[in-house]
């Protein structure tokens, strides 16, 4: 099989598997020595990793190079997290579809948001986005997996219900998974899966870091994605050890770390 084809291979409702979340090749190379059975790219992430900020400020340019630099080192497939699919245009979503299957990725996901701004886009012209991107990667030459996300509940523009609405609108329109980040209680995972008929992602964040794997697979997941989780969970040991050390001249946390080797023995296993 493909990438492509290995990937949606992999999403099977109620045997979820991770898909983790990188932000450069060498994080990317580590996540797969652990035995990650796929990579993404986070949009946020990488705009930590440039110095810039998130939510519409990576350029389409840059988030398909930066896929390119992983898609390069990696056996196993990568998808992309391509924001709102860099345009409000129908076919701007399209294009990004296929400019992300020329390059090789196995699949990306394109959100509802107006960015830079957090407001979602009205409901008709969200679906007809979503209808394009997902018409361009059926008529692709090999296989893609496309998922729609709405993004309205982790961005507190809409409700629950707004966002199953637009699930289940998404996928009349043509898309291979559905993603609504951040749903404020594990019980609405459920909900998510029991409303739409095609394989469901969750973003493993919130009260929802606190669910073992088994119960993401009872409430009938496909997969589970760490965001800029583990981004920020690295940014958040640069801040503690360096406040230590600036701040008190305390090393100490330094010796916590890995070996170099360790390193090594992951990225090139």
């Amino acid at each position: 099989m493909s990438k492509a084809e290995t990937f949606r291979a992999l999403h099977q409702p109620g045997n979820p598997f991770i898909l983790a979340n990188a932000w450069d090749v060498g994080s990317a190379l580590m996540l797969q020595g652990m035995g990650a059975k796929a990579i993404a790219t986070s949009s946020a992430a990488l705009a930590f990793a440039l110095g810039t900020r998130d939510m519409g400020h990576i350029t389409r340019d840059q988030a398909l190079a930066h896929a390119q630099d992983l898609i390069a080192v990696l056996d196993v497939p990568l998808s992309g997290d391509f924001e709102n699919g860099f345009g409000e245009d129908p076919e701007t979503c399209a294009e990004t579809v296929r400019l992300a299957a020329e390059i090789g990725l196995a699949g990306i996901c394109i959100e509802d948001t107006a960015l830079p701004d957090e407001a979602p886009y009205d409901f008709d012209l969200a679906v007809e986005r979503i209808r394009a991107a997902a018409s361009a990667a059926r008529a692709l030459p090999g296989d893609f997996f496309f998922v729609a996300r709405a993004d309205g509940v982790l961005t507190g523009q809409y409700d629950m219900d707004e966002a199953i609405r637009r699930l289940q609108a998404f996928e009349a329109a043509g898309a291979d998974g559905l993603y609504a980040p951040a749903p404020a209680n594990p019980q609405d995972l459920k909900r998510i899966c029991d409303a739409v008929n095609i394989p469901v992602n969750a973003l493993a964040a919130g009260p929802c870091t606190k669910l073992p794997l088994s119960e993401y697979a009872a409430a009938g997941l496909a997969r589970v994605s760490l965001g800029s989780a583990l981004a920020r969970a690295t940014h958040r040991m640069i801040r503690d050890i360096g406040m230590d050390m600036l701040e008190n001249g305390d090393f100490s946390a330094l010796g916590k770390s890995i070996s170099g080797d360790a390193v090594e023995d992951l990225m090139f296993k």
